[in-house]
């Protein structure tokens, strides 16, 4: 409870000019909208509370509306705003279209999108034409056409979509951008990254169920791994390295290939779980276990993407960023820089040079972000889209950047669809990727 009002008084008294010249940069000063952005929310399971948690810490939100068919989470949510003195939100959940009589109030400003996946894409396009400000939960998409149609709309509507992928501003993430953008790693040349996070206890909830019989993500997440066989979820991985290499801005993605190992993770937890007699266990799962991409970039960089779910391992995101003096890696802690680290061709501990280059972001609100979830990121980007509503501003991580980062996911499946062979990245900026400028962590003080 400490840190909960630690954090509503820093907002409080921090200046709205400070954070929005930090958090967005594109944003130019007297542009203020509103002292306050309404906001509404689809999908309040267990992502989406963790946003409404935070958006009740601050002074500058209204809630006003809430989406979810599951009435147990609308339950909890409203119990949310009760217990931080805030009204009842209007409730939509009848059923699951219900979230278009949400998109035709007139009193948000934005909503925010937490929902199964297959939703992200067409409710964001609806909002936009609803002339809602988007804040976009992360996943794949389903197919290029959904990213162009995304884009489209907020190209015809003038309604922005910033994809909420709060990886990008971890405090380790965000060190490593400001080493790049000293210079420490010379010119980059190679990148890893990845999603690999044993998550067969979510696929599965209780023991070996899933679907009709399972709880919470293991209702819809687990018929993907059924039905397809790529690189389901890119962007904690990719979003960082995207910011890293400037993609659409002075960079893009150009081409991928994508290769799978055969599938053997989730059926053997079903054996261990409910038995070999367990209806799961006739079940033929088509994502492989392991998903390797490479992305060639058109400044000539390559980027390694791991998908790995279904297996027995520790968290990592696989993190390496190497360049033309040196290299580190996430894994281990460890960090090599030509003529600086103290024996040639030995690691040594990335610990000082993160804490010396600790982003100016961090350094001015580490004490605002404490409390806030994933270790205080989630306060950055969900300040950042706050602010970008409040000012009527472009994102820091905008429609561009979503369809550029969520495309991975159809083409991989189409590259693997076809032995391993190469897919072409659309250019959804249409051009102007060769003139755009960084924008994330670009703030006044840097």
């Amino acid at each position: 409870m400490k840190n909960k009002i630690n954090r509503r008084d820093f907002i409080k008294k921090s200046t709205i000019a400070s954070l929005g010249m930090a958090i967005a940069p594109a944003v130019p000063f007297g542009s203020l909208l509103k002292s306050k952005a309404r906001i509404g929310l689809i999908g309040v399971g267990l992502r989406g509370t963790v946003h409404l948690g935070n958006l009740l810490n601050r002074d500058d939100i209204e809630v006003r509306a809430i989406c979810d068919i599951d009435t147990d989470r609308i339950d909890i949510a409203q119990s949310m705003l009760k217990e931080a003195g805030k009204k009842k939100a209007k409730v939509y959940s009848q059923n699951e279209t219900v979230y278009k009589k949400l998109l035709e109030r007139d009193d948000l400003d934005a909503v925010m999108i937490s929902t199964p996946w297959v939703w992200h894409f067409p409710m964001a396009i609806d909002a936009m034409n609803a002339g809602k400000f988007v804040g976009l939960e992360v996943a794949g998409a389903f197919s290029v056409q959904e990213c162009w149609d995304l884009v489209n709309t907020s190209e015809a509507t003038g309604m922005p979509c910033m994809i909420l992928e709060n990886v990008c501003y971890r405090r380790d993430v965000m060190a490593v951008l400001n080493m790049i953008r000293h210079g420490l790693f010379g010119e980059i040349i190679h990148c890893h990254c990845g999603y690999q996070h044993d998550l067969r206890a979510i696929k599965f909830q209780p023991g070996a169920e899933f679907g009709d019989q399972g709880q919470a993500e293991s209702i819809w997440r687990t018929q993907h791994s059924i039905k397809r066989n790529g690189e389901l979820y890119p962007t904690h991985g990719v979003g960082p390295i995207a910011t890293y290499l400037d993609i659409n801005r002075g960079n893009r993605f150009v081409s991928l290939t994508s290769s799978a190992t055969k599938s053997r993770g989730l059926h053997n937890y079903i054996i261990e779980q409910g038995g070999e007699d367990h209806p799961n266990a006739k079940i033929k799962f088509k994502l492989g276990d392991i998903v390797t991409t490479v992305i060639s970039c058109a400044n000539g960089e390559t980027i390694v993407v791991t998908h790995d779910t279904n297996l027995p391992r520790p968290y990592s995101l696989g993190y390496r960023v190497q360049g033309t003096k040196g290299i580190w890696m996430k894994d281990g802690n460890q960090i090599y820089i030509e003529g600086r680290s103290p024996e040639p061709h030995k690691w040594e501990p990335s610990e000082p040079y993160l804490e010396e280059f600790d982003h100016p972001l961090w350094k001015r609100f580490s004490k605002a972000a404490e409390g806030s979830g994933h270790g205080g990121m989630d306060f950055y980007v969900l300040n950042a889209f706050v602010e970008s509503v409040k000012r009527k501003a472009p994102p820091p991580l905008d429609v561009y950047d979503a369809a550029a980062w969520s495309v991975i996911t159809p083409l991989s499946e189409q590259s693997i669809a076809e032995g391993g062979e190469p897919q072409a990245f659309p250019d959804f900026t249409k051009g102007r990727w060769v003139r755009r400028k960084p924008v994330f962590g670009c703030g006044d003080e840097f």
